[in-house]
C-alpha cells in the first residue's frame, strides 16, 4: 500500500505562482510513476503531468506545458507541482496518485493510489 498526502492548495490571483507537494509513504516502488490530476467542478478528471520515479523524465498535458513543472525529491519522497502564470481555468481539485505502470498512462483508471486532493483556486 501507498499513501499519498497532497498540500500546498489555495486561492491565488491569475498570473500568480503556487507549490503543491504529494509525499508517499508506506511501501514504494522505484518503477512508478507518479501523477498530477485535477477535477474542475462539472468537468472530468484530467491528467497534468507525470513523472517517473526512478529517472525523473516528465510528461506535460498541453494545457500546462512551459507553466507547470513536476520535480521529485527522493530522500523526502516527495513530489511537487510548480504552477506557475496561474489562469482561473487552472482552478480545480489537484490530486496525485501513483501507477506502477512502466509506461505513460493518462487515464485516471490506471492509478493505483491517489492522495485526497488539494484545491486551487485562481481569481481573475
Amino acid at each position: 500500500q501507498v499513501q499519498l498526502v497532497e498540500s500546498g492548495g489555495g486561492l491565488v490571483q491569475a498570473g500568480d505562482s503556487l507549490r503543491l507537494s504529494c509525499t508517499a509513504s508506506g511501501r514504494t516502488y522505484s518503477g512508478s510513476a507518479v501523477g498530477w490530476f485535477r477535477q474542475a467542478p462539472g468537468k472530468e478528471r484530467e491528467l497534468v503531468g507525470t513523472i517517473r520515479w526512478n529517472n525523473g523524465n516528465t510528461y506535460y498535458a498541453d494545457s500546462v506545458k512551459d507553466r507547470f513543472t513536476i520535480s521529485r525529491d527522493s530522500a523526502k519522497n516527495t513530489v511537487y507541482l510548480q504552477m506557475s502564470s496561474l489562469k482561473p481555468e487552472d482552478t480545480a481539485v489537484y490530486y496525485c496518485a501513483v501507477t506502477v505502470y512502466p509506461a505513460l498512462v493518462v487515464t485516471p483508471g490506471a492509478y493505483d493510489y491517489w492522495g485526497q486532493g488539494t484545491q486551487v483556486t485562481v481569481s481573475s
